[in-house]
């Protein structure tokens, strides 16, 4: 069995420049359990390696002096099922660091596959706390797919750079799910897996940084999606906390825990070497596999105690559906062999006890064991060799690396049970072996996968995003805004406002008389003259602000001055050049008149039974690295305009200038160009109309109404349902 071949650092860049000011940094991560003391690690699917990584991470960067401040947002969650301390709205972290916790959606703790529709009001929360912050972050970093999507949207409302790590990928999900028998729509009903992907997606191709654990998720993971981009990725391994992770020193007993008891009296002979796996009851981590392995191969009992670590139960039959099936296969499996009193399978342990779990596996010269299918990085890994603990460990993944930069174990195939004995058999029986393994981790942990060292690196790649030109959004306001004006109504025209003239003089009587205290606006995807020429027409209240060209152009009244800072934020990576061309060679694309078109917005006639799907042009616009947002209206109507652009980006643009909160702004629409306009904290209607269908996908959607019924009389019907002018 060989060992792999040597490699570089994991790839890390050497910090040779500092940021030229302390930098505030917001981190995002959702879902899961987050707070600074007592993590549950291994509680359930969603609290494993992504909770402590982001935990730690926040703390390393504050101890750096050129850190201002670092923001840890996540969600908050108050829910009698778990600890009160994630219900608190702030959680001090460390001198220049705490945890920040917005409200999204119902209060319970939720799934991170439940998360979807309530992401929109996270991003709205998150976006409305940050412009009451005495200062800016300097950059967003986003963790996983669901803050993926969030940061998504704040980098396009601010300007600000977007950092972004996977921690683990969709694509690569999907593939192992279906290759492990799972039928489509189970993936697609478990893990709502194409809302993800559509996430990652678009972070990807949104984000200026994308920092990975290791080369293989670049290579093997990045590289499946659409706009696969090297050169903007780059591995930053993690690091471990060696303060907690350490040989035995002497310095406090290894004996004497409850951990320990419980060991003596569930295994035969305790001071036998222990094999010790430690990860969380998920089918992924193959625990069975290497159980299976252990029952099969009597030269290993002799051996060794076997230990699976899988996070705490009280009983198997209160467990969620994954872990339960996963603690009944062990259990099954332990009773199959007959392990009782050579494997032990706790049914507690604290997060402060793990350290001294490593530490006592060491004592008895055991071996650390990550048998997982894949393994996107292997905190437990480092944590176990920065103990002292040999390693063997999966092929697939993150390992790869830790084990090619330690020099401190060996990759197995996880399916081969007669491999993975045989390899913590090689360890085991060869003391000059096990003492070179142990010496090389305890080394090289601290050379190359310290936080400090993260840290720096980190903050050197963050240096170079931050010196770019500040968003024009990031200036104070222009517009000081009349404070009388409490609330606001903001519509599209074509089969919104207009279908229904009796509606809509009656709603245009209400906006008169309402006019003191409510902004009203346009959002429409017409230029300036044609919108004006309705407005005439149809003898509509005249508008303090429009929204044209789909969000590109925002003007106020009544001398219609365009806001030339909202054109400066939108140009940003805008490449019409670039874009024409790619579209001209799309078949079922014809540019609509010369009338329709403007400087930020590119439309074009849509014959779905020749032009590509929507999915498919967007695959084609990130392959060639254009950042575009890419909307179809009333089925026929193709509409690219900059990314940073929309109706709703420009609303939450105006929303923030004049100081009205998004839940007292009803957005009204009726076809797809209006849905960003309608998602988040915004009250969204949706009138009755025969394109209403396009926006079918908000109707579980919290704070989006639809009306009965059409045009104009929707709005009347929604303003009564809100109780809109009493809010």
């Amino acid at each position: 069995m060989a060992l792999p071949p040597a490699s570089a650092p994991g790839g890390t860049p050497q910090a040779s420049e500092v940021p030229q000011e302390p930098l505030r940094i917001l981190l995002i991560s959702i879902h899961g359990l987050i707070r600074g003391t007592q993590l549950e690690l291994g509680r359930d699917p969603d609290t494993g390696g992504q909770t402590k990584y982001v935990v730690e991470l926040a703390k390393a960067l504050a101890r750096s002096p050129w850190v201002a401040g670092v923001d840890l947002v996540t969600r908050r969650i108050e829910d009698a099922a778990v600890s009160g301390d994630y219900a608190e709205p702030l959680e001090p972290l460390a001198d220049k660091a705490r945890i920040v916790r917005i409200d999204a959606g119902p209060p319970d703790y939720l799934r991170k596959e439940d998360l979807w529709d309530h992401l929109d009001s996270f991003a709205d929360h998150l976006f409305t706390w940050i412009q009451n912050q005495p200062a800016r972050p300097d950059v967003v970093h986003s963790h996983y797919a669901d803050a993926g999507y969030v940061g998504v949207k704040l980098a396009r409302l601010t300007g600000l750079p977007l950092v972004h790590t996977g921690h683990s990928l969709g694509r690569d999900k999907y593939r192992r799910l279906i290759s492990m028998g799972l039928a489509l729509e189970k993936i697609e009903g478990d893990y709502n897996i194409s809302r993800r992907i559509d996430a990652e997606e678009e972070v990807i191709n949104q984000a200026a940084l994308v920092i990975t654990s290791t080369r293989n998720e670049i290579e093997d993971q990045y590289e499946l999606y659409d706009c696969y981009n090297p050169d903007k990725m780059v591995v930053i391994p993690p690091g471990t906390d060696l303060q907690q992770f350490h040989v035995a020193d002497g310095s406090e007993p290894v004996q004497g825990s409850g951990f320990l008891e419980g060991l003596q009296v569930s295994l035969k002979d305790p001071t036998k070497p222990m094999i010790l796996a430690l990860s969380r009851p998920d089918l992924r981590k193959n625990i069975i596999t290497l159980l299976e392995a252990y029952g099969e191969s009597k030269p290993l009992q002799r051996l060794a105690n076997l230990v699976i670590v899988a996070g705490n139960r009280d009983d198997v039959r209160d467990l969620d559906e994954g872990p339960q099936a996963v603690f009944t296969e062990l259990l099954i499996a332990m009773d199959s062999y007959d392990l009782y009193g050579l494997a032990a399978l706790p049914k507690h342990h604290s997060s402060d006890e793990v350290p001294l779990i490593y530490r006592l596996a060491a004592s008895t010269r055991g071996v650390f064991v990550n048998p997982a299918l894949t393994e996107p990085f292997g905190l437990t890994l480092l944590e176990a060799a920065a103990s002292g603990l040999p390693l063997v460990a999966t092929e697939n993944g993150g390992p790869v690396d830790i084990i090619a930069n330690c020099r401190n174990g060996l990759l197995v195939d996880p399916l081969n049970k007669e491999a993975i004995a045989q390899a913590l058999i090689t360890i085991l029986e060869d003391a000059n072996q096990w003492q070179a393994f142990s010496r090389n981790g305890v080394r090289h942990v601290a050379q190359f996968y310290s936080w400090d060292a993260h840290a720096e690196a980190y903050l050197h790649q963050l240096n170079q995003l931050v010196q770019q030109q500040r968003s024009p959004l990031a200036s104070s306001r222009i517009l000081s805004g009349d404070r009388r004006r409490t609330k606001a109504i903001f519509t599209a025209i074509d089969n919104t406002l207009l279908g229904d003239r009796d509606g809509l003089s009656l709603l245009s009587q209400l906006i008169r008389e309402r006019r003191k205290g409510c902004l009203f606006g346009i959002a429409t995807g017409r230029r300036l003259d044609s919108v004006l020429t309705i407005i005439r027409e149809y003898d509509i209240p005249v508008p303090d602000i429009l929204i044209t060209s789909l969000g590109t152009e925002i003007y106020y009244a009544p001398h219609w001055l365009p806001d030339l800072a909202w054109a400066k934020h939108i140009n940003h990576l805008w490449t019409p050049q670039v874009l024409r061309a790619t579209l001209k060679e799309l078949p079922g694309l014809q540019p609509q008149s010369r009338k329709e078109q403007s400087q930020f917005k590119y439309s074009y006639h849509y014959d779905s039974q020749h032009a590509p799907s929507l999915d498919q042009v967007r695959a084609i616009l990130r392959q060639q690295d254009l950042l575009v947002n890419v909307t179809l209206s009333f089925g026929q109507y193709l509409d690219f305009v900059p990314v940073r652009a929309s109706k709703g980006q420009a609303l939450r643009f105006i929303a923030q200038r004049w100081s009205i909160p998004l839940d007292r702004i009803l957005a009204t629409g009726g076809s797809g160009g209006d849905e960003d306009m309608l998602r988040g904290n915004t009250l969204g209607v949706v009138v009755a109309n025969r394109h209403r269908e396009e926006l079918s996908i908000l109707g579980d959607t919290e704070h989006v109404y639809l009306a009965e019924q059409s045009h104009a009389r929707g709005i009347l019907e929604a303003l009564e349902h809100y109780d809109f002018f009493n809010l």
